[in-house]
């Protein structure tokens, strides 16, 4: 048993775990800069009230899932990891002055998150995200180009079926008549309820919709629907979202329960989930509009819609599918060549040829160990290069001996010539990592 282990709630990202994230962050950057997306990073950790007021203080995020760092006394500044994208990147909206900037300003950022949540398969406390947002659009048309959008990243990285749950939760003008009638209808049923949704009521009775706890999903399906009670600007804004979604031909459901966990959310709302799987362990994704968030972080009033993806969800769905891991998982970068040599113990000019490789854009490998030719060329097919760079006596003229590990025959190259050499048959083998390049995934 090691001495040391990674934190409860934790992983280490393996060289094929961290291809094949690194390949669903190509794809997500790949398709945002394609929707005229930017990309913005913001600080791993913000202020509490960053979060606070942004995500709101009746939320399991802010209550329970939070990771506070403890600052120096003299800082007298309360900090905490972000567990979410969307307050940081407002934040940075607000503080920049990108209100000044041609509108809407579209944004996007993958990290890392951070949430002190109970650890379980799927569910870690340090996480990535692919996140975007559209700043300063009120329409509803870039709503649905947003949800088309992570329509489109799943079905690129390979999720065979998903579904893509819509609501509305109407915004200040229809929302409070409606958590009042929702407060009453708890209020009823006071007795139904666990503790922790008790001590929410009379705080925000819409989060009790949001609630996780399975002894009161009858209750929650019989509770008032928000669509219902939409104001006659919410319920037209809904009805253009899901026309426009019509016509880009993107399916969804209407999910009337559907509050999304965070404070800010205000009008359309939505999550994906694999085909079959529901629940808020099982969802792979979602977002919608927070037209009140740049406000109550010091902007003026604009209205703003984005998405976070979760990309170690995205892993787990596609190797839980039938052959759904293939699609994501990156081959091993392998050298297009390695170089060897008859001589084990001259490891300084096997090295110099390498690196002259490497300079001129190839990927190579030099064999460092002092082994015979022969454990050199086994490790060489080992490693998966199809050229072994083969070093011997005819180096004193100036030449080597270029090795097709694949098809077994062997010639002469000029030292000089062997960079154009290996980027030509490269190129003719599509060899290396071309395979690994997002455009190669289909749409």
């Amino acid at each position: 048993m090691p001495a040391f282990r990674a934190p409860r709630g934790t992983r280490d990202l393996l060289p094929q775990d961290q291809l094949a994230l690194g390949r669903l962050r190509a794809l997500g950057e790949e398709l945002a800069q394609r929707y005229g997306y930017h990309p913005i990073a913001t600080p791993l950790f913000e202020q509490v009230a960053v979060f606070e007021r942004g995500i709101g203080e009746v939320t399991d995020v802010i209550e329970k899932e939070l990771f506070l760092l403890a600052p120096r006394e003299e800082d007298g500044e309360r900090w905490a990891l972000r567990p979410e994208p969307t307050a940081g990147i407002v934040r940075a909206y607000v503080q920049h002055g990108m209100q000044t900037w041609p509108q809407p300003v579209k944004l996007t950022m993958t990290a890392e998150m951070f949430r002190y949540d109970r650890p379980q398969a799927g569910r870690y406390r340090s996480f990535w995200q692919f996140d975007v947002e559209a700043i300063g659009d009120p329409g509803p048309a870039v709503d649905a180009e947003i949800i088309e959008l992570a329509s489109r990243f799943y079905r690129r990285a390979g999720i065979k079926a998903f579904t893509i749950l819509l609501n509305s939760i109407g915004d200040a003008a229809c929302r409070p008549a409606y958590v009042a009638e929702l407060t009453a209808y708890y209020r009823e049923h006071v007795g139904e309820l666990p503790p922790l949704e008790r001590s929410r009521l009379e705080r925000n009775a819409l989060r009790i919709l949001d609630s996780k706890d399975e002894s009161i999903a009858a209750l929650n399906a019989a509770a008032p629907k928000v669509t219902d009670r939409l104001c006659d600007a919410c319920a037209a804004h809904f009805a253009a979202v899901r026309e426009h979604l019509d016509a880009l031909e993107v399916a969804y459901t209407l999910e009337p329960r559907l509050v999304r966990g965070l404070d800010y959310y205000t009008r359309t709302a939505f999550e994906i989930f694999p085909a079959g799987a529901m629940g808020q362990q099982s969802a792979l994704g979602g977002g919608g509009r927070y037209d009140g968030l740049v406000e109550l972080l010091g902007g003026r009033p604009t209205p703003g819609i984005g998405f976070g993806l979760g990309l170690d969800r995205v892993l787990l769905a596609l190797r839980e599918q039938e052959g759904g891991a293939g699609a994501i998982d990156a081959p091993e970068p392998t050298p297009v060549g390695v170089v060897v040599g008859s001589d084990p113990a001259d490891t300084v000019t096997r090295l110099r040829v390498a690196t002259d490789l490497r300079a001129a854009g190839l990927a190579a490998r030099a064999e460092l160990g002092q082994r015979k030719l022969g454990k050199q060329l086994e490790a060489a097919a080992r490693d998966g290069a199809h050229f072994a760079v083969i070093l011997g006596d005819e180096l004193a003229s100036g030449n080597v001996q270029l090795r097709d590990l694949e098809a077994g025959t062997q010639r002469a190259v000029a030292l000089a010539d062997l960079a154009r050499e290996l980027q030509r048959a490269s190129i003719s083998h599509r060899h290396g990592l071309a395979a690994d390049r997002p455009e190669a995934m289909s749409d």
